[in-house]
């Protein structure tokens, strides 16, 4: 079916009267009726995420219906408790989507427990566990600009869902057809008791839960502590204000970003990552004490934070406050003597490795894994199988995702606000800055600087042109980038590692995905990977020098040499 005919096919279905005007006014406009009925809006572990409108390729509640269908169809078919977990953060029609997928089902006869307001993705991961669910699914698009909206899955464990189950959805939702009537509406299953509002307690057993991973709280308020936050529109505002409101923060909450907005007026790209979101923070910052601005994403699963200077605020990267936070943590357990035997750290394999020096310091292992939390979650889950979970310390992505403890399997803004908040509070203790405590990690074990450049893509064979990018990366790997010779090809789509100087290669270990590593001995590296939800690829660059200067010269030549 190509376009045309699936434009034709919706035009013919029973609609209501403003999806078939909105069907009507693109008639005429074949570029848009080509984005907008291209495919279906594909759904993978990470659920589906797209623009929202009508048509087949962009999310909408016939899009939706259909994905929590697949999502019902695959648990029913398991021997997972048929309970489910449903969440939404602060974008358009979120709401409207978590009640789709409620009723979706409720008509499988799957006991749902639904979020009665906003909630942070972390904590629809926790639910999922708490609850006893066989699955849990998270209606957001995260960090994306406001026309996007998401699906998240989740499976039993809290973490997102893996390749195998996402596959047998996968199939499962080709398989139903659109604009299928709901059986009852969402009122009704309500009053059956097939859907069921979360209510107060599991609120609070969250905040318990969070509090109780603390390192030293009573820094806090011993210090003093001041900050400016924002919520960036999003469902973080309640939580990181309870929790580190408990603790005795100073919070001084950006105004205009403080309610909820799914246009994101005064933030069009609601990412931590970008320097741009936390302008407004800036601004409120220059009014009042503050000892360090803290931002986290619409859905709460990301926090970014920027320290005060003399000559204006420095933003810290996603990779150097997981490294900050690493350290803090393990200096603080290192002297109450309560690092536990065989401890181990996780990071994403794009992260920094200066990690893995600060963890091989305190003796601890530290683990890479494939791009994406649920990894860092199936580490954990592997240790709670095997009762030890205890072990694990902390996990990180460079991309601004960071988690202490084992009660959820999802990066969590909330406890990383914490965390943040009582590093702040050790360094104005001890009369320093987070931004001086970072540079005495770079003193001790050198300048890593990290780069990510994203190729944007567009048109309908934008995947095609990822592909492509990758391909003609591993049929023409250079002998060098900049002026340091490839030492060894990682490349996790064969899942081997080729050592070019003794021509050894070696099984990876690791589950197979389209990622190639090129590492340039002991000064750095390049990892290219496409986004699994968007048209780009991504370059992840890595040098490391004696000094921020070097290191910034070799980055520029490995970005001029590989993206010309």
């Amino acid at each position: 079916m190509n376009y045309m005919d699936r434009y034709a096919f919706w035009c013919s279905a029973d609609l209501p009267e403003a999806v078939l005007a909105e069907l009507e006014e693109i008639k005429n406009n074949e570029e848009e009726m080509k984005g907008r009925f291209s495919s279906d809006l594909q759904f993978g572990t990470a659920g589906m995420r797209g623009i929202m409108g009508i048509g087949s390729n962009r999310l909408n509640v016939y899009t939706v219906r259909r994905a929590a269908q697949g999502m019902a169809a695959w648990l029913s078919g398991t021997p997972l408790p048929k309970r489910a977990a449903i969440g939404y953060d602060s974008r358009h029609h979120s709401e409207d989507f978590a009640n789709v997928c409620a009723v979706a089902f409720a008509e499988a006869g799957i006991k749902t427990y639904l979020f009665d307001r906003l909630a942070p993705t972390p904590m629809l991961s926790f639910a999922v566990r708490e609850l006893g669910c066989g699955c849990g699914i998270v209606i957001s698009a995260s960090h994306n600009a406001g026309e996007y909206n998401g699906v998240k899955c989740y499976g039993p464990d809290g973490c997102q869902m893996t390749d195998a189950p996402a596959a047998i959805v996968t199939e499962t939702i080709a398989n139903i057809p659109y604009f299928v009537p709901e059986e009852k509406s969402f009122t009704e299953f309500m009053q059956e008791g097939l859907i069921e509002y979360i209510g107060q307690e599991l609120w609070e057993k969250y905040y318990t839960t969070v509090l109780n991973e603390a390192v030293a709280p009573d820094l806090i308020q011993k210090s003093g502590l001041n900050i400016v936050y924002t919520p960036l529109c999003g469902t973080g505002n309640e939580p990181v204000r309870e929790v580190l409101g408990r603790l005795g923060v100073g919070i001084t909450v950006v105004d205009c970003q403080e309610k909820p907005d799914g246009d994101f007026k005064t933030c069009e790209y609601p990412n931590p990552e970008t320097d741009a979101a936390l302008n407004e923070s800036y601004k409120v910052a220059a009014t009042v004490p503050c000892d360090v601005i803290l931002g986290t994403d619409p859905d709460c699963d990301r926090v970014a934070i920027a320290v005060p200077t003399e000559n204006g605020y420095v933003k810290i990267s996603g990779n150097e406050l997981g490294c900050l936070l690493l350290d803090y943590i393990l200096k603080a357990r290192s002297e109450k003597g309560n690092i536990p035997a065989g401890a181990i750290t996780v990071r994403s394999l794009v992260s920094s490795p200066l990690a893995d020096r600060i963890a091989e310091h305190y003796g601890v292992e530290m683990k890479a894994v494939l791009t994406g939390f649920k990894y860092i979650g199936g580490e954990i889950l592997a240790l709670e199988e095997a009762g030890e979970e205890h072990r694990f310390i902390f996990g990180f992505e460079e991309s601004c995702g960071y988690l202490k403890g084992t009660y959820a399997r999802d990066k969590d803004a909330v406890v990383a606000s914490m965390l943040v908040c009582e590093l702040a509070a050790y360094c104005r203790l001890q009369g320093k800055s987070i931004l001086d405590a970072m540079n005495e990690l770079y003193a001790t074990y050198g300048y890593y600087l990290a780069h990510v450049t994203s190729v944007e893509l567009t048109g309908a064979d934008a995947m095609e042109k990822a592909a492509k990018i990758m391909a003609d990366l591993r049929s023409n790997t250079p002998e060098a980038i900049g002026d340091y010779s490839i030492t060894k090809i990682n490349d996790y789509g064969t899942r081997n590692s080729k050592n070019l100087q003794t021509g050894e290669t070696l099984p990876i270990c690791l589950p197979k995905s389209n990622v190639l590593e090129l590492i340039l001995g002991d000064k750095g590296s390049v990892i290219a990977r496409p986004s699994g939800t968007e048209p780009k690829v991504k370059f992840y660059y890595t040098a490391v020098a004696s000094d921020k200067a070097t290191a910034a010269q070799q980055i520029s030549a490995m970005r001029k040499q590989i993206e010309g």
